[in-house]
């Protein structure tokens, strides 16, 4: 079974960056898509980026495009994710979570961390 952790977030102030990590201890991890969602309160999670077992391909969400990147250490199990030019909107727990296939849709994904908090002042 793959847990993956997240670690990174915090509190950033509107037009700086973060990065957050995912990692897992299961070797099984650097050979899944894993994705990237936040939710923020009162919001339903939803999708903000995924990348593929082997990090040729990715995918983001329209809001996040050109400011987020997901890449991936497959040597050190390590997914990242970079937030720039983050914006108040930002806000919220950023979730990763893990699957054989890429997919947008929360549904998909088996086994997801705990996630870890993004707070963006305005």
């Amino acid at each position: 079974q793959v847990q993956p952790v997240e670690s990174g977030g915090g509190l950033v102030q509107a037009g700086g960056s973060l990065s957050l990590s995912c990692t897992a201890s299961a070797r099984s991890f650097s050979n899944l898509a894993v994705g990237w969602f936040r939710q923020a309160p009162g919001h339903e999670r939803e999708f903000v980026a995924v990348i593929s077992g082997s990090g040729g391909g990715t995918a983001y969400a329209e809001s996040v495009q050109d400011r987020f990147t997901i890449s991936r250490d497959r040597a050190a199990n390590t997914v990242s994710l970079q937030l720039n030019r983050l914006k108040p909107e930002d806000t919220g727990t950023y979730y990763c979570a893990a699957n054989p296939s890429m997919s947008r849709t929360a549904s998909s994904f088996a086994s997801w961390g705990q996630g870890t908090q993004v707070i963006v002042s305005s």
